[in-house]
């Protein structure tokens, strides 16, 4: 299970969420703290949902993402600082 990471832009310390209310089945608006009390920065935001990266095994027809294109579902299986090797660059022998 993984677990979502905000930081503070002002100290650098994690943000907790406070509350959160659902506004559109793709929209969740957030309302965030930072967790450092010296700082206290509290901000609004919202989580967007804006494409589809597999579909779903179970779909829903009411929801309609476009597929996400090949350039941000290729970000998204990287991980941060992961060096990968690119397969096909590679000439054989």
């Amino acid at each position: 299970m993984s677990t979502y990471k905000l930081v503070c832009p002002h100290c650098r310390e994690r943000m907790r969420i406070r509350t959160s209310e659902g506004t559109h089945i793709f929209l969740r608006i957030a309302y965030l703290q930072c967790i450092n009390e010296a700082c206290g920065w509290s901000v609004r935001a919202q989580f967007e949902m804006t494409h589809e990266m597999s579909p779903s095994g179970m779909p829903n027809p009411a929801v309609c993402l476009p597929v996400a294109p090949v350039a941000i579902r290729r970000q998204a299986m990287k991980k941060e600082g992961e060096q990968q090797m690119d397969l096909l660059g590679l000439e054989t022998a």
